[in-house]
């Protein structure tokens, strides 16, 4: 609708996949590599983070994720506005590279 404000929401996404078979390997790697493809940015080792315009755009990644879950392991999401993720803290010793890189880039919509 016009005039409407829209709401984007960051959909966080927390996973513990076992790897010590081969066949675990593979899942557990399809599995890291869908959530790069549909737009997920890897906030730490086994959590991804991508934003959604609104609360159906959400519904819609959580039947994607849904489709391509791994056979075994334990997969989390969490849904929040933009202001609560702005909100997250980062409490680290030394910024590890990744953080340096992400410190620097800027984010447009």
């Amino acid at each position: 609708m016009p005039g409407e404000e829209v709401r984007y929401m960051r959909l966080l996404v927390f996973f513990d996949l076992p790897v010590k078979e081969k066949e675990d390997q593979r899942e557990a790697n399809r599995f890291r590599n869908f959530l790069l493809r549909d737009g997920y940015d890897r906030v730490q080792l086994s959590v991804y983070a991508r934003i959604c315009r609104g609360p159906e755009n959400v519904e819609t990644h959580i039947r994607r994720l849904k489709h391509n879950l791994p056979p075994r392991g334990c997969v989390r999401l969490l849904q929040v506005t933009e202001k609560q993720y702005g909100r997250m803290l980062l409490l680290v010793g030394d910024m590890p590279a990744m953080e340096k890189k992400a410190a620097t880039q800027l984010l447009l919509f």
